[in-house]
Formats: structure tokens, sequence, C-alpha cells
């Protein structure tokens, strides 16, 4: 993870910020938990990051990220470090590339709410996955690199690295369904037609349930580090979604870009795959397929309609949390205007794989 700039002495306090009463209980923890730790440390608040505020922790042996719940109300299951933090110290030791953990603490007392510690990984975070200041070599290299990660990810048995009790049992897409629909909907959003026909029809023709694999749940290329010097991935981040599911559902989520609406910071369709060196979904989906030896039950139209129903729900949490005042950077406040193009988009897939106009 590249250093960041500390926010400004003058900025205004943010949701989840750090004082100095609780930084000096935080490192009374860290003291105790990290048996060679020396401090005193310096918080810096990562800027980005829509969910847990994230911040760097600098000491003089070495220098952490720490990931926090917001504090307040939060709607139930959301902001689930405590599974992000098991998560990678179970991922860690099989040699999958995630930060090395030091600890979790579920104490609200020390600063506020519960957290963790995690290993600070250098290297290079792409925004754009456009990849603007690449050659076309490098692109391809990069976008082979997420897609074989991703296969090796799904490749691990849940019950052989202890996480055999991660997720529920049952159908992945129904309880996704069902538990996005009811996030949607107490985050009281604002009636959307094509939101309530995805909810209708995603829950008649869900696929039928296949063996349970670890799935990332947001595998995108701004939440890996890449290494400095080539085409690898040195850390996957932002677990907090994570849980043992469909691993299509998983490949799929990352596909969605290329059927992203236009006005998405991530959307494919100014790209010319012909000479960009980026792969179509087509070529991408096709080397996950044959290096995992999966198959697709549904049209893929269906997984893409399913995830950007998901993105769709989860924004809409990000913009009930703005006006709640729990918002963890102002792009948050910008949500809500994301939610109908993304859900209209999902309809237009969910006719593409047949559903009824």
């Amino acid at each position: 993870m590249p250093s960041q700039p500390a926010a400004s002495p003058s900025a205004l306090p943010r949701a989840g910020d750090i004082d100095r009463q609780a930084a000096s209980r935080l490192e009374q923890w860290m003291a105790r938990h990290i048996g060679d730790h020396e401090g005193p440390v310096a918080i810096e608040r990562f800027p980005g990051g829509q969910s847990n505020p994230t911040f760097r922790l600098r000491s003089s042996r070495r220098d952490y990220v720490l990931r926090r719940k917001p504090p307040g109300a939060l709607l139930h299951s959301a902001h689930a470090i405590e599974r992000e933090y098991t998560v990678m110290a179970a991922l860690g030791p099989q040699g999958f590339p995630v930060p090395r953990t030091y600890g979790l603490c579920e104490d609200e007392s020390v600063i506020g709410s519960a957290f963790f510690l995690m290993e600070l990984v250098e290297g290079r975070i792409l925004w754009d996955p456009k990849l603007p200041e690449e050659d076309p070599a490098e692109r391809r290299a990069i976008y082979d690199a997420q897609v074989d990660a991703l296969v090796a990810l799904h490749g691990f048995d849940p019950a052989a690295i202890g996480l055999g009790a991660f997720g529920k049992p049952g159908s992945y897409f129904a309880r996704q369904i069902g538990r996005w629909t009811k996030q949607y909907r107490a985050s009281e959003a604002p009636h959307d037609e094509y939101m309530e026909k995805l909810i209708a029809w995603l829950a008649e023709t869900v696929p039928p349930v296949t063996s349970s694999r670890i799935v990332h749940g947001d595998y995108r290329i701004d939440n890996m580090v890449l290494k400095h010097d080539r085409p690898e991935i040195a850390a996957l981040l932002d677990w907090e979604l994570c849980t043992l599911g469909d691993p299509i559902a998983d490949l799929t989520y990352f596909l969605m870009m290329w059927r992203m609406p236009p006005h998405e910071r991530i959307a494919m369709d100014t790209v010319d795959f012909a000479t960009s060196g980026i792969p179509t979904m087509e070529d991408a989906l096709d080397r996950y397929l044959t290096s995992s030896g999966r198959v697709l039950d549904r049209p893929i139209d269906w997984y893409i309609a399913f995830n950007l129903f998901r993105l769709a729900a989860i924004l809409q949490g990000v913009a009930g949390r703005a006006v709640r005042g729990q918002a963890n950077n102002e792009r948050a406040l910008s949500a809500q205007s994301r939610v109908a193009p993304l859900a209209r988009a999902g309809w237009e897939n969910a006719r593409r794989a047949g559903a009824p106009a």
C-alpha cells in the first residue's frame, strides 16, 4: 500500500476519526498484544473507502494498517471487520497474497468500535481499470494476474484451512438476494421500478446450489496492491464482504465492469479491446473457466444482473449512512445518484437473460 498524506490539521473531524484519548488507549492495547511493538505511534487516515475507516499507524519498528468499524448504530451484518480479519488470518499461512494480521480488538472502549491491525504492504494501487499509464503487454499481464489470483482463491477448500463454518449452508444467491433486499429497504430507499423488478425476478430464478468456496465479494483492481516491479498481486485487500458461496458470483462481480453504465468510474465502454491489451469479458471469462474447470449454470447476463443489483443495494446503504452522518468520505454523498442507473443496467442484463418485459 503506498504512502498516503495525512489529513490537514485544520480539516473537520470525520466519522470514525481517532482522537488523542483514543490514540493513547490504542497504544496501550498494542503494547499488550503485539510482543515487539515499540511506540509512540503516529496516526494518518487513508483517503477513500466507503465503509470502514482505515488508518496508517507509523511506529519505530514498523508501519501498520488499522481498519475499524464506524461508530454509532449500524445496519445488521454490515462493516464485518471481524470476518475480514478471520479470512486473512486463514489465507496468509496458505501463501495467498494477503497482509499479515497482528490482532483483532472487539472491545469498543479502546477507540470506540471494533478494529484490527494488519501489515502495511508496499506496492502499487491502480485506481483506473483501464490502466492508462501502462502499455498493452503490461495491461494484459495485470488482467491475467487478477483472473489467476481469483482462480487460486476459489481453489481452497474452506474446511481444510479452518473456514468451514465461515458461511451459512444453502443457496448463496438466495441468501445474498435476501440480505441485500433487506439492506436496501432498511436504508429507506426511494422507489425504483428496476430494483423492484430485479428483486422479484432474481429471487425466482436462482441457480442451483454448488459447493461453497471463499468469495471475496468486492474483487476489483483498486482493492489490490501490485508489486512495484512486475504485474503480480502483492496483497488483496478489503475483505469486508467475504463469505463462503458460489465462486461464479465472485468472478462475475469482477466481470461486471464490462457491462457498467458509462458514467461509472470503472465502466469499460470506451476501451478498444483490439489494441489496448485489456481482454474482452469473454476472454477473461474463458481464462477463468479453463483454469478452474467451472461452468456457468445460467447465461452470464443473469450473474451480471445479480451483481448490478447487489452493487446498487450496497450503494443505497452508503447513501443511507451519509444521511445519518456515518459517511466515511465525501463520495458517499453522491452514492444515491448511482443507484438508479445501476438498477436500470441490471434490468437490461436481466432481459438478456430471459426476464419478461
